[in-house]
């Protein structure tokens, strides 16, 4: 059986920056009052060319050129959203032919803010049965498209990008060692988004509202969802050790869901651990959903806090309400090389975007010539067409 290891890993941050100040200007709140309950400073806002896809794209691009493998080297690609633009086709399906990975299979994956280590576990159980080689998973989110702006308790919170790794089987011992999830569907309703959210409302622009609140945005419990998050953090990162047969004071990092720095910190004394084994990018990016981790990750690598042989747990909460962790044990060095040059204009993508729309010309082409497949669908037609 082979071990699933991280070689790659990429992100993508909308360059608008929203900062609490920022949202003081249209709701009834203040730096002060944010930071101090929350530790975020600001976050970051997507425009509508941003979509899941399209960032997604960006940092799976990135983490294939720091794996080093082409795309058509990927046997399959998870993604991890609560924010896609169509429930079909999927978010991943679109990212599959935006990277010209023709050999991929493609699906999505809902699991909130615990999306992504759901999406690693997945990734993991494919290599370890021989169905994949290598596994795309990205984590990517525009959650400031499903909040409510006039809603304090919400919107203060949430920011929006994409993170991505690439998942390699190999004969090595170590990559991920130990994974946990969990679910809780009874608690569904602390923390919850409609399927018919709005996906295209603008920010700071007035919306529709029942009662002062936007019936299709996130709604939460915070004082539940923070009691939930806590215990489950501790739970997870001590079942992952567990598992993996090794002591709390064996793990040289902790990159969790960045949600609340105070839910961290509690989470750190329930442990008996330092906060300081957590990493921690939320005063800068906001809760980015299923994107916090690998946003993370990257900004762990890009700081020096990982290194070869070092073991690092993901661990992730959200809405269901799920949980999760992994035990990864990191053996890459991380490449000297800036990669965010990879972007669109890469000849590999533009080719693959040139493909993809001649196949989507084809198709009419043949639509147009060969009519309809049935005899009783072109009768339809022509009748159709006498009406018009």
């Amino acid at each position: 059986m082979k071990n699933a290891h991280i070689v790659g890993w990429g992100s993508y941050l909308p360059d608008r920056v929203l900062t609490n100040d920022g949202i003081a200007n249209f709701v009834n709140t203040s730096h002060e009052w944010i930071y101090t309950r929350t530790g975020i400073r600001e976050r970051r806002i997507a425009n509508q060319q941003e979509t899941p896809a399209k960032m997604g794209f960006e940092a799976a691009a990135e983490a294939l050129a720091v794996a080093k493998i082409s795309p058509s080297q990927v046997d399959l690609i998870v993604v991890a959203t609560s924010t896609p633009v169509h429930m079909f086709p999927s978010t991943a399906s679109q990212i599959q032919d935006y990277l010209g990975a023709r050999r991929a299979a493609a699906f999505d994956l809902s699991a909130a803010c615990t999306g992504f280590v759901y999406a690693l576990e997945m990734a993991t159980n494919s290599i370890k049965v021989g169905a994949s080689e290598n596994v795309l998973v990205i984590g990517t989110e525009v959650m400031s498209r499903v909040l409510d702006w006039q809603d304090r308790a919400t919107c203060i919170l949430f920011g929006d990008g994409a993170g991505a790794v690439v998942v390699r089987g190999s004969s090595i011992p170590g990559g991920i060692m130990a994974s946990t999830l969990g679910s809780d569907g009874s608690g569904g309703n602390l923390l919850s988004l409609p399927v018919n959210y709005h996906t295209n409302l603008p920010i700071l622009h007035s919306q529709p509202s029942v009662n002062g609140h936007h019936p299709n945005a996130i709604r939460m419990n915070g004082r539940q969802v923070f009691r939930f998050a806590v215990r489950v953090i501790a739970e997870s990162v001590q079942a992952v050790c567990r598992d993996a047969e090794l002591d709390l004071e064996e793990v040289d990092l902790i990159i969790p869901h960045q949600a609340n720095t105070r839910i961290i910190e509690t989470a750190a004394k329930k442990l008996k651990i330092s906060p300081d084994k957590f990493f921690l990018n939320v005063d800068k990016a906001g809760n980015t959903s299923a994107a916090s981790i690998p946003l993370a990750l990257c900004q762990a690598v890009g700081a020096g806090r990982l290194k070869p042989d070092d073991n690092v747990i993901f661990v992730g909460f959200g809405g269901g309400l799920t949980w999760g962790a992994s035990l990864v044990k990191w053996d890459v060095t991380p490449p000297a090389y800036d990669t965010h040059q990879i972007n669109w204009r890469d000849p590999r993508y533009i080719w693959a975007r040139n493909k993809s729309r001649l196949k989507r010309l084809g198709r009419k082409v043949v639509s147009t010539i060969s009519g309809s497949p049935t005899p009783e669908a072109r009768l339809r037609d022509a009748e159709e067409a006498k009406d018009e």
